[in-house]
């Protein structure tokens, strides 16, 4: 069995999160005095995680997250960051720059409701899975060439060694985490992969999981959170399996979806 942690984090806070502003991929929005707190308590909520891989959406609000998260790393401050526009937000088109009380109205005016509406210009929810999709299929397809290649990793973290740094972040006091050491047993980590994306993107990405991929959610989750956007700078940790053997299909267990006490010591500002 080959397995792979992978955590998804969602950008921080923009001034445009804050009043409800589509920023889509055409607003490129930095992030929020608000938003850069909320990424360096992220990263130090992280600091003592040993990631392998990092990835980003290209856009500021992604770029500067990833950067607050990495600069308070203890182990990853050099890590090279892939940014990749597979994990850019949902493309809403006209109503990119407009207020969601808008893209609403517009729904309602279709006949139709939020999110499987479609604005003029805009991506489809199924344009929006197939790039989680195929960003996933790459990252499948790239942790496993590696696995079979261990001389090219650079960060020279024994499996054990990252599946440690894991389980004590996110066990220690948290109680959605507590599913982690339910596989002791198995093989350890090939990989630990920190991605920095958006709310609609992530929440397709996930619903991809559940659905197609039959992911095993922890008791404290539920079907409804999972179809929620996360908060800004929430924390989704996922194991991914692949049997020996077994067609290119992995198995999924969700260890914590849109964590987010990381973020008690961040000054409320909404």
């Amino acid at each position: 069995m080959t397995r792979f942690a992978l955590t998804v984090v969602r950008h921080g806070e923009t001034r445009l999160n804050k009043v409800k502003i589509l920023q889509g991929q055409g607003v490129d929005e930095p992030l929020s005095e608000t938003g850069f707190k909320q990424a360096a308590a992220t990263g130090v909520f992280l600091r003592n995680v040993k990631f392998t891989h990092a990835f980003s959406s290209d856009l500021t609000r992604t770029k500067q997250t990833m950067y607050g998260i990495l600069e308070k790393s203890k182990f990853c401050k050099d890590l090279t960051v892939k940014y990749d526009l597979r994990l850019r937000e949902r493309k809403y088109g006209v109503a990119e720059g407009k207020a969601l009380s808008e893209l609403r109205a517009m729904a309602k005016a279709a006949g139709e409701e939020c999110p499987a509406f479609t604005p003029p210009g805009g991506e489809t929810l199924d344009e929006v899975k197939m790039r989680g999709k195929d960003f996933f299929g790459f990252l499948c397809q790239l942790i496993l060439k590696e696995a079979g290649q261990k001389e090219q990793f650079s960060q020279g973290a024994s499996s054990n060694c990252l599946e440690t740094s894991l389980a004590e972040v996110f066990t220690l006091g948290k109680k959605r985490g507590s599913e982690f050491n339910s596989e002791s047993g198995a093989q350890g980590l090939v990989a630990s992969v920190l991605v920095v994306s958006h709310g609609a993107y992530m929440r397709s990405l996930f619903g991809y999981f559940l659905t197609d991929l039959m992911c095993s959610l922890p008791a404290t989750v539920s079907k409804s959170e999972l179809a929620s956007v996360s908060p800004n700078t929430g924390i989704s940790l996922f194991i991914i399996n692949f049997e020996e053997g077994r067609e290119f299909k992995p198995t999924i267990q969700c260890i914590c979806m849109n964590l987010q006490d990381h973020l008690s010591a961040v000054a409320e500002t909404h």
